[in-house]
């Protein structure tokens, strides 16, 4: 339907106001309307009621097409859109009841924590589990990851896939890096994305971390503010791809210390309330010794609740699956043991009873011997001497 409707076709639109657009990064009607009528009037340098029109356009050619949803559905209808959005299973029993069978398309979801947590390894757990099939839980499209701190791994999406029993290069043919070197880089990188969506069957949109390179480069208070706008601009625009192209989209974030919390924990995420009123949902990682805690801390209609998982070859993994390597890695060494243990108690058995045993019949069988005699002589002899005096007395 996008192809049909181009931007030419659209009545307002002339070969100049194409030029412009084309300019602009805005290749069709959908990027009309992801990017709104502000962006899209700041780039082309049109005024903004010129701008508002054409969004509402290319809007109504994609409601016609059934591509966005209408101004006004019931709850009903809106009931059983939702049972068709698309979830990417995690390949965990524990994280799948915390998201609710998967991570989502068209909504952001947020993962915070201290370093270590695992944000990075869920990211490329979820890059590999996106190219699954639907009946394998997942929605056979590729992954576009944007990296700002450098933690991307192919290495790592090597090991996964083989754990998951997938051709490693196939896995790593189907992810798209765009390494980010700065805040503006970053949006612009996002900005061009609608065009690598449509040609490789993007279905997952990864930004690690989201707010690192914002947090770098605009230090002080001074800066908060421009930040802040530059921030909720990018955040935005993530949350518009997502809606708009039926992607997931998955955010990390990093985190601070709040010096004003005595009691509980005090880790908290960057970004403040611009981050976290756009957020679909928003998971907090925390470790707990070599397992990791996972919360779900803001959803729609996810209870808030806490999971237990672990890390291995596979990424993300359960913690049974994590013991049961264990304990299978351990079954060599009791044979050693076993064979010492009959040893040892043996000889304290053979020992200690014999001597146990000699010892209580010597004690028992003296006082009973001389105790009975003693009795036995002293009553016959008082008893007899009063029988002759009185016989004979009679006599």
């Amino acid at each position: 339907m996008t192809e049909e409707i181009t931007l030419e076709s659209m009545t307002g639109v002339g070969p100049v106001t194409t030029r412009k657009l084309n300019d602009a990064g805005i290749h069709n009607i959908m990027d009309l309307v992801v990017r709104g009528p502000v962006e899209i009037a700041e780039l082309t340098s049109m005024d903004i009621e010129t701008a508002g029109k054409l969004v509402e356009k290319a809007r109504k050619g994609l409601v016609d097409g059934g591509l966005i949803q209408k101004d006004f559905v019931s709850a009903n209808e809106l009931y059983k859109k939702r049972q068709t959005i698309g979830k990417i299973t995690t390949a965990t029993e524990s994280l799948d009841t915390l998201f609710g069978g998967g991570v989502e398309t068209q909504a952001l979801t947020e993962v915070y924590g201290e370093f270590g947590c695992g944000k990075t390894q869920f990211c490329h757990t979820m890059c590999v589990q996106v190219q699954k099939s639907k009946q394998e839980g997942g929605l056979e499209g590729g992954v576009l990851y944007i990296d700002t701190e450098n933690t991307f791994r192919p290495e790592r999406i090597v090991s996964i896939a083989q754990a998951n029993g997938m051709d490693p290069e196939k896995a790593l043919d189907n992810i798209i890096v765009a390494r980010a070197y700065n805040s503006s880089h970053q949006i612009l990188i996002l900005e061009e994305a609608s065009t690598l969506i449509r040609e490789h069957n993007i279905k997952l949109v990864v930004a690690d971390s989201a707010v690192g390179l914002f947090r770098s480069e605009y230090l002080g208070r001074g800066t908060l503010a421009t930040r802040q706008q530059k921030l909720n601009k990018f955040v935005h625009l993530l949350v518009r791809l997502a809606e708009t192209y039926n992607v997931a989209a998955i955010m990390t974030n990093q985190v601070m210390h709040s010096p004003d919390q005595f009691f509980g924990d005090p880790t908290r995420p960057v970004g403040g309330n611009v981050v976290a009123h756009t957020s679909t949902y928003r998971i907090y990682f925390k470790k707990s010794g070599k397992k990791r805690i996972a919360r779900m801390v803001d959803s729609p209609h996810h209870p808030e609740m806490d999971v237990v998982f672990a890390l291995g070859e596979a990424g993300v993994i359960d913690l049974e699956d994590a013991t049961k390597k264990k304990k299978t890695s351990k079954k060599s060494e009791p044979k050693e043991e076993v064979i010492e243990t009959p040893d040892v108690s043996i000889e304290p058995l053979d020992s200690e009873p014999k001597e146990e045993v000699i010892e209580t019949p010597d004690v028992s069988i003296e006082p009973l011997d001389s105790e009975p005699k003693e009795e036995v002589i002293e009553t016959p002899d008082v008893s007899t001497e009063p029988l002759d005096s009185e016989s004979n007395d009679l006599k």
